[in-house]
C-alpha cells in the first residue's frame, strides 16, 4: 500500500471509527452526560495543544532551521488558520442564533448545551416548523438546517484530517512516527466530539443505531482535510511548514474557541481547568516517551 493510501486508510480509522465510537458512548450512557463530555472536551483539548505546540509547529518552524523570516511565516499561517475557522463558525452562529429561543442578549454566544455545540437546537426548531405545517418552504429550511449543522461538524474535524495528512508528510521528510501517533491522538480526540454529536440527536428523538450512524459519518470530513494536508505537504519543505501551521492554527482555534469554552459552559466548575492539564501531561507522554 502506498503512503498515501495508508494515510486514508488510517485517517479514516481515526476520524470515523473514533467519531463511532464516541456516538456510541454518547447514545448509551446519557446520564450526565453534559459533564462527562465537559471533562472529556477539556481532557482532549489539553492533548491537542500539546501535539500542536510541541510537535506541529516545531516541525513546521525545523523545516527551516535558523531563519527568522521562516519562524514569522508560521506563525504568520497559524494566524490565519486560526482566523478562517472563527470566521466560518461566525458565519454558521450569525445562521443559527436568531432562530433559536434560548439565544438572548443575556446569554453567551458560546455554546453551553450539547445541541449548541453542533447546532443540533437549530435543527430541531426547523424540524417542529416543519412537523406542524408540512409545507415546502419548511421543508427547504429544515435541509438548510440540516446543512449548516454538518458544516459546523465538518469544521471540527476539517483541521484534524489536515493535522495527521501534514504529519504524515512530515515523517517523509524527517523519517519519523509522529504522524501515527498524531493519528492516534486525533482518534482518542474524536470520541468525546463524537459524543457531543450524538447525545442531542438521541436526545431530539432520533434512534440509537441512527444516531450513531450519523455520528460516525461526520467524521468523514477528517479523510478530506488529510488528503490535502499530505498532497501539500509533499509539495515542498515550504509548502509543508505552511501546512503543518495552518492545520495547528485551526487545531488551536477549535481547542481554545470552540472546545474549552462550551466545555467550561457546561459544567461550571474547575473540573475541566484539571481535565486540560492532566490531556496537556498525557500529550507530553506521547511524544516523548
Amino acid at each position: 500500500m502506498s503512503t498515501f493510501g495508508f494515510v486514508v486508510m488510517i485517517t479514516a480509522i481515526a476520524g470515523v471509527v473514533g467519531t463511532g465510537l464516541g456516538g456510541l458512548l454518547g447514545v448509551l450512557f446519557t446520564r450526565n452526560s453534559e459533564k462527562i463530555v465537559s471533562l472529556l472536551l477539556s481532557f482532549a483539548g489539553g492533548v491537542m495543544v500539546s501535539i500542536v505546540c510541541l510537535d506541529l509547529l516545531a516541525d513546521a518552524i525545523g523545516q527551516a532551521p535558523g531563519s527568522v523570516g521562516h519562524v514569522f511565516l508560521v506563525v504568520g499561517m497559524t494566524a490565519v488558520g486560526f482566523g478562517l475557522i472563527y470566521l466560518l463558525n461566525l458565519l454558521v452562529d450569525k445562521k443559527t442564533n436568531p432562530q433559536v429561543k434560548h439565544i438572548d442578549k443575556q446569554h453567551p454566544k458560546t455554546a453551553d448545551q450539547l445541541s449548541e455545540l453542533i447546532h443540533s437546537d437549530h435543527y430541531e426548531e426547523h424540524k417542529k416548523e416543519y412537523a406542524q405545517t408540512k409545507e415546502q418552504k419548511s421543508r427547504r429550511q429544515l435541509f438548510m438546517a440540516g446543512l449548516v449543522m454538518a458544516f459546523a461538524i465538518a469544521l471540527h474535524n476539517f483541521p484534524e484530517g489536515m493535522v495527521i495528512g501534514a504529519s504524515y508528510a512530515s515523517d517523509e521528510t524527517t523519517g519519523g512516527v509522529g504522524g501515527l501517533a498524531t493519528a492516534i491522538v486525533i482518534g482518542l480526540h474524536n470520541i468525546p466530539e463524537g459524543m457531543a454529536v450524538s447525545v442531542p440527536l438521541a436526545a431530539g428523538g432520533m434512534g440509537k443505531v441512527k444516531a450513531t450512524v450519523l455520528t460516525a459519518l461526520t467524521g468523514a470530513p477528517t479523510i478530506l482535510g488529510a488528503m490535502l494536508g499530505y498532497f501539500l505537504g509533499t509539495l515542498s519543505p515550504v509548502m509543508l511548514a505552511l501546512s503543518l501551521s495552518f492545520a495547528s492554527g485551526a487545531m488551536l482555534y477549535v481547542v481554545f474557541g470552540e472546545l474549552l469554552p462550551e466545555s467550561i459552559l457546561m459544567w461550571r466548575s474547575k473540573a475541566p481547568a484539571f481535565a486540560m492539564l492532566a490531556g496537556v501531561l498525557v500529550g507530553v507522554v506521547i511524544l516523548f516517551v
